[in-house]
């Protein structure tokens, strides 16, 4: 009788005999923009469910201290998932993928295919202030990983259908396939290559199909452009491009600030506590801010301001419009705490609709001032949609993706020119003042991030314990020449010999064979000259834990060395030689260009 381990190895078989590599990797492509299509729809099933149910009804028909009370309960209830039923950390989506891809060769646990699942429909329906695209990404993405393992294909492939999942999540939500594509490249550093454009766009058109199928042509963002771009209002676009920046530093200096702060905690329940009260109290006081937001952005866009700001805590006078501006520039303030409470406190969810959500926000309000002052007269929609570009490219750094999806949302290209410049003077901005994007920054900063850089992308991918070589013959400081010639220098073919103190194996110096080679036949030298004596400082030590890849070319470039020792907390481990780095280097660039 086969067992399902033998039928699965003779399908593995047939398909290596039958299938091509490229071919199975298009049909893989398509199932995975599926299967990230089909998760965008769980997702934003069950948390419209939840936003239905407890916003619709509990808040408008009974009272609105349940803004206060919601989140809390929300973030309570996915503590207990988390701790219980999931038990390991759900990490933020975007970022765990990269790391997923930086570090981790593409693999991703099991456990995140349904995480967020779990958690980020309870976490943001509960009024969490967050987007669902990161979580729908990260689902994705852990589902194309373990299909990659499970049919034995290697990084490459793994870190494309990846690509290809997230690809998927984004042109099933928006359904703005060509933006999603250029989201893939722009965020993951995936190349632009026919052997990866070519699963992209069939993983996009299959999740985009997917979407339609169940939910119609219904779309999140939904307008058409009226107002025509006139060339007149360009410089209100470029004020629009630098206040989108400045916005965008603010944006990225507070999440991550914030952040800062929760990590000082160490009990997950004081963080609980801290982030959900805060979260509440913000909620309650600016319900705009409850959820994703997408309801505020369509009536902003539709020219509904009292609409979207109905519910002030003061019921201040929304006929007035400094009124409107000063309650629209407050979102925009409150938006990002909120969202980082929202993480703090251990919910998930992603930073992609807080970005929409201040962007429209803030072109709005920029209009309105424009208008109010007299100045000129803009159109405040054009002004919302393009500011929504304009914080996309500076606070993600993917100014391509916010130009397509933006137009692409609007069914043309009739604001390609403002698009461009907002989100081009955004992103050049915000890049100054911040090298890596929100998605990217803490791997960036310790050099593990994945980049359109071929070299720093292979150094990356590399794995420093795949290069340590342990065939060195050690001596202690204490040994004297006659010991070092007859337990090292006879057993080594090697020409060098680290010098290791005897009690905690730290290393302190190397020996070269030519340092010995003048004084090893001299047998009046045997028991008077020692290894410290003779022993030198080596040019560089690797730090294992320290030191990248980038790091250990750059010593051997700079010191000249063949061979460097390497240590870990100070501790003698091994030598890398220059040779065997390179052959490395060489195998890790075929495979990652192959």
């Amino acid at each position: 009788m086969p067992t399902t381990k033998s039928i699965f190895r003779r399908i593995l078989i047939w398909r290596y005999k039958h299938i091509s590599e490229r071919q199975f990797i298009y049909i893989l492509s398509i199932l995975v923009g599926f299967l990230a299509g089909f998760g965008a729809v769980i997702l934003k099933n069950l948390t419209h469910f939840f936003q239905h149910l407890l916003e619709g009804n509990l808040i408008r028909y009974y009272h609105t201290a349940f803004y206060f009370l919601f989140p809390i309960i929300g973030l309570t209830i996915v503590y207990f998932i988390i701790k219980y039923i999931i038990r390991n950390k759900v990490s933020h989506g975007i970022p765990s993928t990269l790391f997923a891809i930086s570090k981790r060769k593409g693999i991703m646990k099991r456990y995140q295919m349904i995480g967020s699942i779990l958690t980020a429909p309870i976490t943001v329906g509960f009024g969490g202030s967050v987007g669902l695209e990161g979580p729908t990404v990260a689902t994705g993405a852990a589902i194309s990983s373990n299909i990659a393992r499970w049919l034995h294909l290697n990084q490459t492939s793994r870190n494309l259908l990846i690509g290809c999942a997230a690809a998927g999540a984004l042109s099933s939500i928006f359904k703005a396939p060509i933006a999603a594509i250029i989201f893939a490249i722009e965020v993951f550093s995936l190349d632009l290559t026919m052997a990866s454009m070519l699963p992209l766009l069939l993983a996009s058109l299959s999740a985009i199909i997917t979407s339609r199928f169940f939910f119609g042509s219904d779309v999140l963002l939904s307008f058409k452009i009226e107002d025509a771009f006139v060339i007149a209002d360009v410089p209100f676009f470029i004020v629009l491009g630098i206040i989108g920046g400045g916005v965008s530093i603010y944006f990225t200096e507070t999440y991550e600030r914030i952040q800062k702060f929760f990590d000082k905690i160490a009990s997950p329940v004081k963080r609980l506590l801290v982030g959900g009260i805060g979260l509440g109290i913000l909620i309650y006081f600016i319900p705009p801010l409850y959820g994703e937001g997408f309801e505020v952005i369509n009536n902003l866009l539709a020219g509904n301001h009292i609409k979207a700001l109905e519910n002030n805590f003061m019921h201040l006078d929304l006929t007035n419009v400094w009124v409107v501006i000063l309650l629209l520039f407050g979102l925009v303030i409150f938006k990002i705490i909120a969202s980082a409470f929202t993480f703090g406190a251990g919910g998930v969810g992603g930073i992609f609709a807080p970005t929409l959500f201040m962007g429209s926000v803030m072109g709005n309000c920029v209009a309105k001032i424009i208008n109010t002052t007299g100045i000129s007269n803009v159109s405040e929609s054009n002004f919302t949609l393009v500011g929504m570009a304009g914080l996309m490219a500076g606070v993600l750094h993917a100014p391509l993706t916010a130009i397509f999806l933006i137009a692409e949302l609007t069914g043309g290209y009739d604001l390609f020119i403002p698009l461009m410049l907002t989100a081009t003077i955004s992103y050049s901005i915000a890049k100054y003042a911040h090298p890596y994007s929100v998605y990217a920054m803490q791997l960036g900063r310790k050099g593990e991030l994945i980049t359109h850089n071929k070299d720093h992308a292979v150094l990356t991918l590399m794995d420093i314990n795949t290069v340590i070589e342990n065939n060195f013959v050690s001596v202690y400081s204490e040994m004297n020449l006659e010991e070092m010639i007859k337990h090292a220098v006879v057993k080594s073919n090697r020409n060098i010999f680290p010098v290791i103190r005897e009690k905690d194996d730290k290393l302190i110096g190397i020996i070269l064979l030519d340092d010995l080679r003048p004084i090893m036949f001299d047998r009046s030298l045997y028991k008077t000259v020692f290894a410290r004596d003779i022993m030198q400082n080596p040019p560089e030590v690797i730090i294992i834990g320290k030191d990248k890849m980038t790091d250990i070319m750059k010593k051997f470039k700079e010191s000249g060395a063949w061979n460097l020792p390497v240590v870990k907390e100070g501790k003698y481990i091994g030598f890398i030689s220059k040779s065997k780095l390179l052959t490395a280097y060489r195998n890790k660039l075929i495979e990652v260009t192959a």
